[in-house]
């Protein structure tokens, strides 16, 4: 009992140590985010943001204002209205800067973490035939260096010689180590991670400040991002609005003096800013970051935002049959006799067969047999293993009186007939049967008997139906590549639910559906992780690169999958729609919130002079400067208590567009009129109370 309550308060201090970790790091995020609020207010940092801009100009006058009232001819407030009107300009300035200081440094501590991988590794270098020490950040591209068990590989690079266990915790978070090897598709290392065993040759690939690391770290940080397509074309109609409402304003005063009266300066800015999409210009370029953030906690690090725009407009994806769409291994699906042969019998030599055997297929074997019937005495059969040959295509196991083998049919029955056994008469016909199911038959038996056949399938992974039909919902077609023969590419896609597929596709099929795709007009998707696959994902508008994939492949992508899945993607995809979702939801609700904030001040500009227009005071706000001061506080509150819904995006659900727009609209739309109603009239009364 002592000894389990000692494991429990230790792992109650490490549970404490993580949570305490996690919020000193909030903590220091949350405090960096206020002082960058404030360095933010240089006017050289704002005028990248016109709305924002616009604001901290008014917050200037109104500043002078305060000190000097009659700057501007005779003012018809006090000064500590003036006051009032700066004050809550500034801090509406200040959240702004805050939401994208807050997003801004939620990327930087991810990069710090980053950071930490990239220290000055020492580097075993061949030059002239020999082996020199040389520090990482002197390496160029195309030089040579040896990585043996337990060191760190200085570069990115690719492997030309051995094969290793590499430790990718670094960059991935991943604690397993993945195998490494020359040649194929998972010769790609990057620098930063560790050697776990074995000794390999690397040729490096890029240059200093170039590499994945250095990328990743300045993506993260929002060092190089840069605004998006939709993001600038809102920000374009935001900067036209702004412009309008501008002239408004500053011919307005030409109609008052017709009406032989005057506004004051201070509340000609506050109904400015009350005009002005104030709500979505704060929160746009946070929207942005935060989207790419979301990204990155799935471990996929994109290369622009564009690529995540690009992912939420997604009509079509192109997908791999072979490790995305299945596991990529056969495995035994079910065991099938021929005639005369009891089944246990079958399943006795094809699990002392398999006993041995450690290829996937063999494992799958024993695990299947072993599901289904008692095989602990078998386990105990002694004997000589046989691995499987090009040659033979067969293994097995020899024991004191009698062999076994499994293999290709027509191998065991030859193998069989030598040694003057008989074929069965339905072996044959059987066997075409797995094959035109889509599985691959392999014949069981001992020196001349054959017992039956085992039947392996490449399995599709758990999930995959309901995750396509996730798709569909989406609007999303899918389309599967396979060089299987069509009658197993037609089993899979049937089993797995994809809309199309393609059978014995080669790389150049994948391009030329992809562009077949996009002379439609559609955005296409696809993942990939070979050289082969380099040109389909640079021609695809979002190209998903797995990590321990080539070089090739990672740089014709715009994202990088860390850990490897390539059904990532449908992850991505949903990321993306949320961003586009938040942005078009936050604009809508800050367009609509305007509605309320004109019935607070324009009726309050005018009723002293034009006592009609007390009618349109719907809210009986209890005076025209309280009903300023109200629209005003408002705007600048709702900033923040947006920053969360910014930062975590809107909850995606697949469903139809107009579905989606209609609740969007109800939600967003109508919330946007009624919510600053009952804001700005709470925000009245506690003005009344105050003053």
């Amino acid at each position: 009992m002592n000894k389990r309550n000692f494991m429990n308060n230790l792992e109650l201090d490490r549970n404490s140590h993580i949570q305490g970790s996690v919020d000193k790091q909030t903590s220091s995020i949350f405090i960096q985010s206020v002082k960058q609020a404030f360095i933010k207010l240089s006017p050289r940092t704002m005028i990248k943001n016109p709305i924002m801009f616009v604001v901290e100009i008014g917050f200037v006058i109104t500043l002078f204002l305060a000190v000097v009232p009659d700057l501007f001819g005779e003012s018809t407030v006090s000064a500590g209205f003036n006051i009032a009107v700066s004050l809550v300009l500034f801090f509406t300035i200040v959240f702004a800067n805050f939401a994208e200081a807050l997003a801004e440094g939620r990327g930087k501590a991810q990069a710090n973490s980053l950071k930490q991988s990239k220290g000055d590794i020492t580097a075993n270098k061949l030059q002239d035939g020999q082996m020199i020490q040389a520090s990482a950040s002197q390496l160029k591209k195309g030089d040579i260096v040896v990585v043996s068990q337990g060191e760190m590989i200085p570069g990115d690079g690719e492997i030309i010689k051995g094969l290793a266990s590499v430790d990718e915790s670094a960059i991935t978070g991943e604690s397993a180590p993945v195998m490494k090897e020359a040649g194929g598709d998972f010769n790609s290392v990057t620098g930063g991670t560790r050697v776990v065993s074995d000794e390999i040759t690397v040729k490096i690939t890029c240059e200093q400040g170039e590499s994945f690391l250095d990328k990743m770290i300045s993506l993260v940080e929002g060092a190089e991002r840069q605004k998006t397509p939709n993001e600038i074309a809102l920000n374009t109609v935001l900067t036209s609005l702004t412009i309008i409402f501008l002239l408004v304003v500053v011919t307005l005063p030409a109609f008052t003096n017709y009406l032989h009266f005057q506004l004051d300066t201070a509340i000609l800015i506050s109904l400015l800013v009350c005009l002005i999409p104030t709500t979505i210009g704060g929160l746009l370029s946070a929207i942005g970051i935060a989207g790419m953030d979301r990204v990155t906690q799935f471990n996929v690090i994109a290369m622009s935002g564009k690529a995540v725009e690009a992912a939420g407009d997604i009509n079509t994806i192109i997908l791999d049959k072979t490790g995305t769409i299945t596991f990529g291994n056969r495995m035994a699906h079910q065991l099938t006799t021929v005639e005369g042969i009891d089944e246990r019998e079958l399943y006795k030599w094809a699990f002392v067969s398999s006993l041995y055997d450690e290829t996937p297929e063999g494992r799958s074997v024993v695990d299947f047999i072993q599901s289904r019937m008692g095989v602990e005495d078998l386990r105990k059969t002694q004997g000589t293993f046989v691995e499987f040959k090009a040659e033979t295509r067969m293994s097995g196991i020899d024991l004191e009186n009698v062999s076994v083998r499994k293999g290709a049919v027509d191998a065991v029955t030859a193998w069989v007939e030598s040694k003057g056994g008989k074929v069965p008469s339905d072996l044959q016909q059987k066997a075409n049967e797995i094959a035109g199911a889509g599985g691959t038959p392999l014949a069981v038996a001992d020196d001349d008997k054959i017992y039956g056949l085992i039947y392996l399938k490449d399995t599709v992974k758990p999930g995959m139906k309901e995750r396509f039909d996730e798709l569909r919902r989406m609007g999303i077609k899918t389309v599967m590549c396979t060089g299987d023969n069509p009658l197993t590419a037609a089993t899979i896609a049937k089993e797995a639910g994809v809309d199309e597929f393609i059978a014995e596709c080669k790389p150049e099929d994948k391009i030329q559906v992809i562009k077949y795709e996009q002379q439609q007009g559609k955005l296409v998707a696809m993942t990939g992780d070979g050289t082969n696959d380099a040109p389909a994902l640079a021609q695809a508008d979002v190209g998903l690169a797995m990590n321990s994939g080539t070089s090739a492949a990672k740089e014709a992508a715009n994202m990088v999958d860390l850990d490897s899945d390539p059904t990532k993607i449908i992850e991505v995809v949903s990321i993306g729609k949320q961003l586009l979702m938040t942005r078009g939801a936050l604009t809508t609700f800050s367009i609509a919130n305007d509605i309320a904030k004109y019935f607070a001040i324009i009726p309050a500009m005018f009723t002293l002079a034009i006592p009609q227009m007390e009618a349109l005071n719907v809210m009986k706000l209890n005076s025209p400067l309280s009903a300023v001061l109200s629209a005003l506080i408002f705007n600048a509150v709702i900033i923040p208590l947006l920053i969360p819904l910014a930062m975590k995006g809107i909850a995606y659900k697949p469903m139809s567009s107009n579905a989606l727009l209609r609740k969007n609209l109800f939600i967003y739309g109508l919330g946007g009129v009624l919510v600053p109603f009952i804001g700005i009239k709470a925000i009245d009364l506690l003005l009344s109370f105050v003053m």
